[in-house]
């Protein structure tokens, strides 16, 4: 339904919009009020909505969906993600493979001419680029949209669609709405800044990698509010899921350095296969922390499929050396002090509770000043 006084569209008109009744992606910001109105309507994680691991796999989900039952499923992500979905859209959709058809939603960050972040501004750039390219015919929506456009656009996409080709609809900030903004939460105690501030206490002077979102930030504000230099952090503020390999290629060449990794729950699930490269590598410099609130945070707090998982038995199985998991203050710092002095590589599995300061800033260096400093503290 279309709100007097309210610009955009409402995000359950859009979803009926598009005639699906089959859902998966990795949740994106300015998707929220789309993600919102899936999880009221059909939960996390059931036979209509599935949270992805990453945005190939959410693809993979939707191509079996349309094998089981003939009908069109829809993929959601951020524009972050469209090179996860490159290869399968390339190799397995495509009209000249299996022609499988494939509604994708997708948040456009970085769009040329709004300010973001740096890690958003080349693929905010070519964001319709690689639509394009790869032949997916593509609707651009947007606070001025209506509800009558985006049904135009849909009947215009029953073609290509029929044929066994795939669309997009490219989502601009604020061009979706919704009432009820959920809130989610688990029964974990320990904040994650309150990790992170244990994390650096311990480590240091040595190196540390830093996943994207939140942890980031609080590891750059705590080193401020330290006096600390931020030469020994490289802050992986794009590509979510690589940095225990960034960390993993570090260790590698500098094995005097003990080299620590704070990752995330949704990050280590998107590149899970990082896990047994590193464990069969036995880097014995390497310390690796999984931060585990069972949530996409950074981007509305959506569930994850990590937050009933015993991650510190993962990594033992793809052999990592030493492995514990804890969930209280106490607990962590005796388990820091063990986890330094192990033989690598290590994994630790942090169980948080979810919430940001308000506050929370961001950092105020570039990604190449960034990078300058920490190759010299190197």
């Amino acid at each position: 339904m279309e709100k007097e006084g309210r610009s955009g569209v409402e995000a359950g008109a859009f979803l009926d919009l598009t005639g699906a009744s089959f859902f998966t992606g990795v949740p994106d910001s300015l998707l929220r009020p789309f993600c919102d109105c899936l999880c009221d309507r059909f939960g996390i994680n059931s036979t209509q909505h599935v949270v992805a691991a990453n945005e190939g796999n959410a693809v993979g989900i939707a191509a079996g969906y349309h094998l089981a039952t003939g009908a069109v499923p829809l993929v959601y992500l951020q524009n972050s993600g469209e090179g996860n979905i490159i290869n399968p859209l390339a190799s397995l959709l495509h009209e000249k493979v299996y022609a499988i058809p494939c509604i994708f939603v997708i948040g456009w960050r970085g769009e040329p001419g709004v300010h973001d972040e740096p890690q958003h501004v080349f693929q905010g750039e070519v964001t319709c680029q690689l639509l394009e390219t790869m032949g997916v015919a593509c609707k651009v929506i947007g606070k001025e949209t209506t509800e009558a456009e985006v049904k135009e656009a849909m009947q215009s996409f029953r073609q290509p669609l029929s044929a066994g080709k795939q669309v997009a609809f490219v989502v601009r900030k604020d061009a979706l709405w919704y009432e009820n903004k959920r809130t989610f939460q688990n029964d974990a105690t320990l904040g994650r800044e309150e990790a992170i501030r244990e994390i650096v206490a311990v480590s240091g002077e040595d190196p540390v990698v830093c996943t994207t979102g939140k942890a980031s930030r609080e590891l750059f504000e705590i080193r401020k509010a330290l006096g600390q230099s931020h030469a020994r952090d490289f802050l992986t503020v794009g590509s979510m899921g690589h940095a225990s390999s960034i960390a993993l290629g570090i260790a590698l060449q500098k094995p005097e350095k003990t080299v620590w990794c704070i990752d995330g729950d949704g990050a280590v699930l998107m590149h899970l296969g990082a896990l047994p490269v590193i464990g069969e590598l036995r880097v014995k410099n390497l310390r690796h922390i999984m931060v585990n609130n069972g949530a996409h945070e950074s981007v509305g707090g959506m569930p994850t499929a990590a937050g009933n998982r015993a991650f510190d038995r993962v990594a033992k199985e793809c052999g990592y050396v030493w492995a514990e998991t804890v969930s209280d203050p106490e607990a962590l710092r005796n388990a820091l002090s063990r986890m330094r002095e192990a033989d690598g590589p290590a994994f630790l599995e942090i169980r948080c509770s979810l919430g940001a300061r308000k506050d929370l800033g961001r950092p105020d260096t570039t990604p190449q000043e960034n990078k300058a400093a920490f190759m010299e503290a190197l």
